[in-house]
């Protein structure tokens, strides 16, 4: 039986550095070193780790190399208590003694690769990277990575070195389907958020679980000031968001100009050269110039004019915005100017069809193009109001179906997105929509 003023002078001893005294008292009872616990069951090995006494855990392990095999009541083995205070001599010493140490977890799921990174011991993560990169790629008991955490904890230093060595692994997901751009988003991580968009490793903006990309992950979460809202927005807006192509935008861009100028040029001189002509004399109740539509159809004649400006000005928008090279940057932008485009297409055939009533003799041809028009425009209105939401419905489906715990997604999301998805699992349960196997 060690009495207890033997144990504290081994403690000292251990904590301090004292290998004299250390010296001595294995000498005078060589079991001190094995026998000896401490709090957490913890042999002298992790109290000198602990407090980074690297001459004392030279000495241990030449005394009793199988400490190092030795781990705590919490999993921790003296690897990754070193690791977790940053020592790297020590840590270099005892994986020496035992390299398959690196592999083992605590009670936190965590091996020493992912403790040195989560603390931010940069040195420890790059020397354990070169002795084998396969643990830094083991993942979580939550699905994430070693990069996650490095985000979630604001370690930037170590998530440089990681990502280094594992570009691979930028686009890992969690079990929630986010990547570490997510994360970075939600965790208010603003310079982490700069690296990952300036460095290039990340080329898209992916979605999670609910189908959220993070730019609409900080528009529902914004930061408290307005400053940072608008430069987290500005570095996210550079990269590519994943519902459209935007190696698509320059050939989608030229086909709107294109469209926008034809109409803006047929509106322009349907407006100058109306239907009919314009008088040559100047004869009362007309002037010179004047459209001879205005006088012989008016009301049909205002409706030319109203639907042929609106034709313009939303041509001019729609040229505008393209010019203006906003789409590529904000996708609002480029909803707007396809928008701007259906209206503009849907005014010039008003404006078509009124210029075909009032130069069409009064015969029953005229409740046909009335019909031709009615149809036009109610298939421009169902494209752009029923069509389009349904794509946005189907999509975020497919995103709620792929989703591992689909019942989380009912109180996360904008309240439009948690109704969907009552309305998807209730579906599901009167056997409408086909379950995920």
């Amino acid at each position: 039986m060690v009495s207890e003023a033997v144990e504290k002078k081994l403690y000292d001893a251990a904590s301090k550095g004292d290998v004299t005294t250390l010296v001595q008292l294995v000498e005078e009872d060589p079991y001190l070193v094995h026998e000896v616990p401490y709090p957490c069951s913890r042999n002298i090995l992790p109290i000198a780790a602990i407090h980074g006494q690297t001459q004392i855990v030279e000495e241990v392990l030449r005394l009793n190399p199988r400490l190092a095999r030795i781990s705590d009541t919490q999993k921790s083995s003296p690897l990754q208590i070193a690791a977790e205070e940053g020592h790297i001599n020590i840590c270099q010493k005892l994986l020496s003694v035992a390299p398959e140490a690196c592999w083992w977890r605590d009670d936190h799921d965590m091996n020493p690769l992912h403790i040195a990174a989560m603390k931010g011991h940069a040195e420890i993560v790059e020397y354990l990277l070169q002795e084998s990169v396969f643990p830094a790629m083991e993942r979580l008991r939550c699905g994430g990575t070693v990069l996650h955490l490095c985000v979630k904890h604001g370690q930037l230093v170590a998530l440089k070195v990681l990502l280094e060595r594992l570009g691979e692994l930028v686009d890992a997901v969690d079990e929630n389907g986010e990547t570490i751009l997510h994360l970075a988003v939600r965790s208010n991580q603003h310079e982490i958020l700069k690296y990952l968009v300036g460095s290039k490793k990340i080329k898209r903006l992916t979605k999670n679980s609910m189908g959220k990309t993070p730019l609409e992950i900080l528009d529902e979460n914004p930061p408290s000031t307005n400053s940072s809202y608008l430069e987290f927005r500005r570095i996210l807006s550079s990269v590519q968001d994943p519902s459209i192509d935007k190696s698509l935008y320059p050939k989608l861009a030229d086909a709107i100009m294109v469209v926008a100028v034809l109409i803006a040029t047929v509106a322009f001189q349907t407006t100058v050269s109306p239907p009919g002509g314009v008088w040559q004399d100047d004869t009362s109740p007309h002037k010179a110039g004047d459209a001879i539509m205005a006088h012989t159809h008016p009301t049909v004649f205002k409706e030319l004019m109203r639907s042929n400006t609106t034709a313009f000005i939303a041509s001019l928008i729609t040229i505008l915005i393209m010019v203006t090279g906003l789409p590529m940057v904000y996708n609002f932008f480029f909803v707007i100017a396809m928008f701007a485009g259906g209206l503009s297409m849907s005014s010039i055939a008003m404006s078509y069809g009124a210029s075909r009533m009032a130069i069409t003799p009064d015969t029953e041809g005229k409740p046909l193009d009335m019909s031709v028009m009615t149809i036009f425009i109610a298939f421009i209105c169902v494209t752009y109001l029923v069509i389009m939401p349904c794509i946005k419905v189907m999509r975020l489906y497919s995103y709620w179906k792929t989703k591992p715990r689909r019942k989380g997604g009912l109180t996360s999301g904008a309240r439009h997105q948690r109704i969907l998805c009552r309305i998807f699992l209730s579906l599901e349960g009167w056997g409408c929509l086909r379950p995920n196997r």
